[in-house]
């Protein structure tokens, strides 16, 4: 597919942030373009699963179907009970209520060939080796082998990752903290006998981390960032890194793929500017502990996704699309003072091992278990809402509506009204935003919006219609 001159949205970026985010645009019928600087998809091994939440996203798209069902094998090297994830190390295996649904065990490859295949079913052209190169009010440049094209788009998102050219190019600040670590995570085979205990281990010179594949190796030095993070990764410094932190002679007879990284962490000052927008790594950065960045990039786009698509329809009510970074940034700025406590935790000194220890303790009681568990996933973090529903700000549990399922309404575009009142009178309200809302016989009185948060709840329908007006615009 050829590259137009214009476009209501050019979203920069074919990871699998920008993907969704496309194929979020694309479902309420937005001219929208994905333009990618490489000519083909990454190889390189990133994240290994996505959260929780992320999950009921894909559910409420119909694409959890779509994954590959997890390894039996790497469930049980994960250890018994419900494995949510870790923190610095120490796994979460019990979680908290609010997380109901089982992570996808994925490698990021995966995930975002399945992303890529759902934004092309959709009519989202995705135009490899088309590298934005200048950025001006609507107008982009866009530089394909060797030759300038400028096209115009109302909207621009810059899903392009923690070195952004569009978040550069637009003059986003960008303020946090300076890299302190180097990070190497590889696919390795290992020549018999592997002396590497499997799971994640702390030792006098960092954390070395073997499993839950029988490939996948990672360590953590506490010896300032790399010198040169962009040179390719090869076997002698992946062995060579495992052998100072293990302490083991272990070789590695092949690399197969490996990347570097640092515990830079840092937020974008806003996240939209005019016309121009950021999400995933683009407005955070942060140490990849826990798989976090994936996860809030993916909130990210389901936030934004339906709130671009209805200022561009002419819909919206004023401030919708700002509401995007009032909403999102504080969650981003949690994650980021986690994985900055995590780095903490993970120090190969006496002070640091104290502290471990105790904070392992703590780990074993279920609140505290469960208040990490909210923390890693975002959930602890409800978006403002003028509801007093116990739910609102939060993304609505999957439950039974009369034959059908939440999150199988969910799938049509638009926000959704469940209306428990025996005369239809909360579907007589949302018939006035009809196009926009629909309404359906429910167990409650409750609006949901399309990115699947609870805007408003109540016994009575009393504050329906503010709330419909809030997020749909005027009737």
């Amino acid at each position: 597919m050829e590259l137009k001159h214009s476009y209501e949205a050019i979203v920069v970026g074919a990871g699998p942030v920008g993907l969704w985010l496309a194929a979020e645009l694309r479902r309420y019928g937005v001219d929208v373009v994905v333009l990618e600087r490489l000519a083909e998809p990454s190889q390189q091994i990133k994240a290994g699963s996505v959260g929780p939440s992320s999950a009921e996203i894909f559910d409420q798209r119909g694409l959890l179907e779509r994954f590959p069902a997890p390894d039996p094998g790497v469930l049980a090297a994960l250890g018994t009970g419900r494995p949510l994830g870790h923190f610095a190390g120490l796994w979460l295996l019990r979680g908290a209520p609010e997380l109901r649904t089982m992570p996808v065990f994925a490698q990021q490859s995966q995930v975002e060939a399945v992303l890529e295949s759902y934004a092309r079913e959709l009519g989202v052209p995705v135009l490899r080796g088309h590298e934005v190169t200048a950025l001006a009010g609507d107008r982009v440049e866009v530089t394909r082998a060797g030759s300038a094209t400028t096209v115009t788009g109302r909207f621009v998102v810059g899903c392009d990752g923690g070195r952004s050219t569009v978040r550069r190019l637009a003059g986003f600040g960008f303020e946090g903290t300076p890299a302190t670590i180097t990070g190497r995570q590889a696919l390795v085979d290992i020549a018999g006998p592997n002396p590497l205990a499997k799971g994640w281990n702390r030792t006098g010179a960092g954390m070395i981390v073997y499993g839950p594949g029988p490939q996948r190796v990672l360590t953590v030095e506490f010896d300032g960032p790399p010198a040169d993070r962009d040179r390719p990764l090869e076997r002698a410094e992946i062995e060579a890194s495992l052998r100072r932190v293990s302490g083991t002679e272990v070789v590695v007879e092949s690399l197969v793929t490996g990347t570097r990284w640092t515990d830079n962490t840092r937020l974008a000052t806003t996240y939209r500017r005019g016309g121009v927008l950021l999400a995933g790594d683009a407005a955070h950065v942060h140490p990849p502990f826990g798989g976090q960045g994936l996860n809030l990039g993916f909130q990210d786009a389901a936030n934004l996704g339906w709130k671009l698509a209805a200022t561009i329809a002419g819909w919206a009510p004023e401030g919708l699309l700002d509401t995007y970074g009032d909403e999102r940034a504080p969650v981003a700025a949690a994650a980021l003072a986690n994985t900055r406590a995590q780095v903490a935790l993970m120090r190969p000194d006496p002070q640091t091992s104290a502290l471990r220890e105790l904070f392992a303790d703590l780990l074993a009681y279920d609140e505290p278990n469960a208040h990490v568990s909210r923390l890693m996933t975002g959930v602890d973090r409800p978006y403002p809402m003028a509801s007093d529903h116990p739910d609102a700000g939060r993304v609505a549990a999957d439950r039974p509506v009369g034959s059908s399922r939440l999150y199988e309404l969910l799938r049509t575009p638009g926000g959704l009204l469940l209306d428990a009142t025996a005369d239809g009178a909360g579907a007589r309200i949302a018939s006035a935003w009809a196009g926009r809302v629909s309404a359906v016989p429910g167990p409650e009185n409750l609006l949901i919006r399309p990115d699947g948060v609870v805007a408003w709840g109540g016994a009575t329908l009393d504050g329906l219609d503010k709330a419909l007006e809030t997020w749909f615009g005027r009737p």
